[in-house]
């Protein structure tokens, strides 16, 4: 099974040396490739920068924007199988990005920005995809609601939620627990390590592939 998967964070340049962020480690997505690689299938890891170790056995492309991962995704997706979206990445850059650093001027700066190219809402549409689509939502709020409406206006076959307002699970953190939501129910994973979160998602995202 040929299975792409998105993790990190994206950064956005706001001049040379300051970019805008967020938290995520990239752990989530990390793990569900080791996940697929342990089971020997073909794992292509698109990922923004993190910390950790790039899994064995798969085919890692290093990103840093989200338009980089937007035109990596374009181009691999129509080989996956099973396209996996856990990467957090920026919905909006910096409209400018100037050659050299922002001096310090006034006692406020204003930083005009515009939309990112959306990877998840572009899988279905502009890409054509029509295999496997799992999102994720980071939520920290009316979890379960915010997934569903994600699931559906994103046409994905399953969202997996967490809520990232608690300081024991979500970004940087080892461990997770997650809302599998369905198009048609919900299904809770109580909190464990995202080592084995990574194959719980794997083997629910599997099952979903129409049998050959």
């Amino acid at each position: 099974m040929n299975i792409l998967i998105t993790a990190g964070p994206t950064r956005e340049p706001i001049d040379p040396v300051r970019f805008l962020t967020n938290k995520s480690s990239g752990k989530m997505g990390y793990a569900i490739a080791h996940a697929a690689a342990d089971a020997s299938h073909r794992v292509i890891l698109i990922s923004g920068p993190t910390q950790l170790d790039v899994p064995d056995r798969v085919d890692y492309i290093p990103v840093e924007t989200t338009a980089e991962m937007y035109a990596v995704v374009e181009h691999w997706i129509g080989k996956a199988d099973v396209a996996i979206f856990s990467a957090a990445v920026a919905d909006y850059r910096p409209a400018q990005v100037p050659d050299h650093k922002i001096k310090k001027s006034g006692e406020t700066m204003t930083l005009e920005l515009v939309r990112n190219p959306d990877i998840l809402g572009s899988a279905r549409n502009a890409f054509d995809y029509r295999g496997v689509l799992v999102g994720f939502a980071a939520e920290t709020e009316n979890l379960e609601d915010n997934a569903r409406e994600k699931l559906e206006r994103k046409g994905c076959d399953l969202v997996v939620a967490n809520d990232v307002s608690r300081k024991d699970i979500g970004f940087d953190s080892n461990d997770n627990e997650v809302l599998l939501v369905y198009p048609d129910h919900s299904e809770g994973v109580e909190k464990g390590s995202k080592h084995h979160l990574g194959h719980i998602i794997l083997e629910k995202a599997l099952e979903l592939v129409p049998p050959s």
